[in-house]
């Protein structure tokens, strides 16, 4: 049997939940195309934002730990596979819909600077009279200026709904700016639904890399209500532990979270008669959350991260030598435009300097930054 478009926007119909999004009714592109005949319009916006250099770069990008640290621990390319597959859990479980979760979770960090959140701290301080930085506005960039692919428009020229997720992409550490997408609504389940699997895995696998690192130990969770609930769950008691028992851990913790949030959420659905999309919308809060209980505990657990992981003095010297790095570069551009390289160069009449120079370092990887920064400094390395 063929499955072709309309088929499958069929089947959409009949397993999507009523507040889902169909990709049929979707408002459509910027930019008319003919659509393609096996693929729905959310699944082709996934194949282009996975196709892009901007998530290619992705793979030398810090998450926490900067990229030559270690070959095991989380980069922003694995961190944001990871928000996708749990993301399109909580999608099929919900009834929403799943391609276009995946869509924005693959596409909710790709304008993430080099360094993590301390590159985005440096490019925010030094574009504030200019403009300003986060990274979702420069996700939103890339997507619809940045990536070059098509002689009749710029960027990927994707569906309002991906592009609205994007812009509506709220954590504790990212906040939506949705000025040109609907601001008085909330963003739609599938929105709701990468912003927690966000937070989510980020809690989890930061703990995870923190255990591998040594930085955290099991002595120092002790009394954190989840990490003992977790202990209990599977009988463990240990003081020490071994890499199969980090991973049986850090699986119970995503378990536990996702079906806490699966079942809060249906019953808030429920509870509400959540029937279409505009509903929930329009609700003064976001349907998509966990417990009261959940979220307590995963308070508890994030503090500890804060003050144990994030502010430990081996991350703090990466991040006060990111912060440099990014300064020294965007300063050395801008005092002197003609070390960019030419083509880097010509956008300056069109952009700016500054947003030039903020947009070729905010695409830099981690190692790339690096070399740059040792070609313009370092005596003994050739330009």
């Amino acid at each position: 049997m063929l499955f072709k478009r309309e088929t499958l926007e069929d089947i959409e119909d009949h397993y999507l939940a009523p507040y889902a999004i169909r990709s049929k009714n979707s408002k459509g592109r910027k930019h008319p195309e003919d659509e393609p005949e096996y693929r729905t319009l959310f699944q082709r916006d996934r194949d282009r934002i996975l196709h892009t250099s901007a998530f290619r770069r992705l793979e030398y990008k810090t998450q926490v730990f900067i990229n030559y640290e270690g070959d095991y621990y989380r980069t922003r390319l694995t961190h944001t596979l990871e928000v996708a597959q749990i993301g399109r859990t909580i999608a099929r479980a919900l009834g929403a819909n799943e391609d276009l979760v995946e869509a924005i979770c693959l596409a909710h960090d790709l304008g993430h600077p080099p360094f993590g959140h301390s590159g985005e701290t440096a490019l925010a301080r030094l574009m504030k009279d200019h403009g300003g930085f986060d990274h979702n506005r420069q996700s939103l960039r890339i997507v619809t200026v940045l990536e070059q692919r098509f002689s009749d428009f710029p960027g990927l020229n994707l569906t309002w709904e991906v592009l609205e997720g994007i812009v509506k992409h709220e954590t504790e550490y990212d906040q939506a700016d949705a000025r040109d997408f609907a601001p008085d609504l909330r963003g739609h389940i599938e929105a709701q639904i990468c912003n927690v699997a966000d937070e989510l895995a980020y809690t989890a696998h930061d703990l995870d890399d923190g255990l591998r690192s040594g930085m955290i130990n099991p002595q120092m969770l002790a009394g954190l209500e989840l990490w003992e609930i977790l202990k209990s769950s599977i009988g463990w008691h240990d003081e020490r532990i071994d890499e199969l028992m980090r991973h049986r851990i850090i699986r119970r913790l995503i378990g536990i979270e996702v079906n806490d949030l699966v079942h809060t959420t249906t019953q808030k659905l429920e509870n509400g008669r959540i029937d279409t999309v505009e509903k929930i919308q329009r609700l003064p809060y976001n349907i998509v959350s966990f417990s009261e209980d959940m979220y307590r505990r995963n308070r508890q657990l994030k503090d500890f991260l804060y003050k144990n992981l994030y502010r430990h003095f081996r991350v703090m010297r990466t991040a006060v030598k990111a912060e440099r790095i990014i300064s020294d570069l965007f300063n050395a551009y801008f005092n002197e435009p003609l070390i960019l390289p030419g083509h880097i160069q010509q956008l300056i009449e069109i952009r700016g300097l500054e947003q030039t120079i903020c947009d070729h370092i905010a695409g830099m990887t981690d190692r790339f930054a690096v070399e740059e920064h040792q070609k313009i400094f370092d005596p003994t390395k050739l330009p």
